[in-house]
């Protein structure tokens, strides 16, 4: 059965962690390898079992433990070319245990298939994620500007998506944040609207996604009610309620249980 749980997801830290009862793979490490630990404990994993750790991207809220990670574990790193060559630019000590892949290609960690595709994100080649175990499917599709075909495609089939719904377009324009900074978050290299967040979820149901996640909400610029009524409007306008796609929204600093995939 393969299961998938978030130990942070926000602007502060993301990390998620996908597993068969066997298997065991953490997407991102930009906790505390201390939070990691505790995290993965809570779902009865030890932090020796992981199998790898895919990261989508260099930015520091999804690589954080990096550096301490990799002397409490011996998993291999898997990311693009471009961000591993930005990680090991940052920090020594990693160059052995990255396992490089270009966008689109598909690899095995100890028997889980893995699949990759482009983003658009402001740095050196983002990606997204899906792991499949044969029979059912998890997706991952997070700092995005934009819903790429490449991500379309990624998301096509996953029984459960964890899909971006970083910012509240109106908490945006209000808030506190300079200018650059909120055209930087609403450009085509930044992050996915409640609104955007949900045409993809409304899309991945068409495909039969029966629950999505609501990850990487703005602590600033967003609220979970606000993501979930974005989520459900779109859902709505397809004739699609509670009973056949449930959401869920990620917590910011805190794990979640498993959810079946």
């Amino acid at each position: 059965m393969l299961r998938v749980a978030t130990l942070a997801s926000g602007s502060s830290g993301n990390c998620a962690v996908v597993s068969d009862g066997r298997v065991h793979i953490l997407i991102d490490a930009g906790i505390s390898t201390r939070r990691i630990s505790q995290g993965l404990k809570a779902l009865g994993v030890e932090l020796r079992h992981i199998s790898g750790v895919l990261i989508t991207h260099e930015h520091i809220d999804h690589v954080a433990a990096l550096p301490v990670l990799c002397r409490q574990m011996n998993a291999p790193l898997y990311t693009a070319e471009g961000t591993a060559s930005e990680l090991c630019g940052r920090w020594d000590g990693l160059v052995e245990r990255f396992r490089v892949f270009a966008p689109g290609q598909r690899f095995a960690v100890d028997g889980l298939e893995v699949g990759t595709f482009a983003t658009s994100h402001d740095c050196a080649c983002p990606v997204g994620f899906f792991v499949t175990d044969g029979s059912r499917k998890l997706a991952l599709c997070t700092d995005t500007g934009v819903i790429t075909p490449e991500a379309r495609e990624g998301v096509r089939g996953a029984h459960t998506l964890i899909g971006e719904f970083n910012y509240d377009p109106e908490m945006l324009r209000t808030g506190p944040y300079p200018l650059h900074l909120k055209e930087r978050i609403r450009g085509d290299r930044g992050h996915l609207s409640n609104e955007m967040g949900g045409q993809l979820a409304a899309w991945a149901a068409e495909q039969g996604t029966r629950r999505v996640v609501l990850a990487h909400l703005s602590q600033e610029n967003n609220l979970p009610r606000l993501a979930l009524e974005a989520a459900g409007r779109a859902l709505g306008e397809l004739g699609l309620g509670e009973r056949d796609v449930e959401l869920a929204a990620a917590p910011r600093s805190e794990a979640t249980g498993w959810f079946e995939v």
